[in-house]
């Protein structure tokens, strides 16, 4: 399942990382790692963020996606399920209208 995996990294240990070098390196393992559809880095409420397209098989992979952000930047992660449109047009919206009307 398509899920968007937004990530938050505090000042800190971002900071320390970028200034000994490092932070670029460990972002760049952990894309290996979890081989996002898409990435991209933006800033996101005063801080620096992330965002990633990223494929969930069973909700034990979660721990897979978010602890490499948690244990090398103690960032906050965030899971939202994503739909195509052809998923939307398979959730039968009709039926669930006519049900709930």
């Amino acid at each position: 399942m398509k899920m968007l995996l937004t990530v938050e990294f505090p000042l800190e240990p971002f900071n320390s990382l970028v200034k000994s070098g490092k932070a670029g390196e460990i972002i760049g393992r952990i894309l290996e790692t979890i081989k996002p559809e898409t990435a991209y880095f933006m800033e996101q409420d005063g801080k620096r963020g992330g965002i990633f397209i990223i494929n969930v098989q069973t909700p034990s992979d979660i721990p897979f996606f978010a602890e490499p952000f948690f244990l090398n930047f103690e960032a906050n992660c965030k899971f939202r399920v994503l739909m195509s449109p052809e998923d939307l047009q398979k959730a039968g919206l009709e039926e669930l209208g006519k049900k709930w009307a």
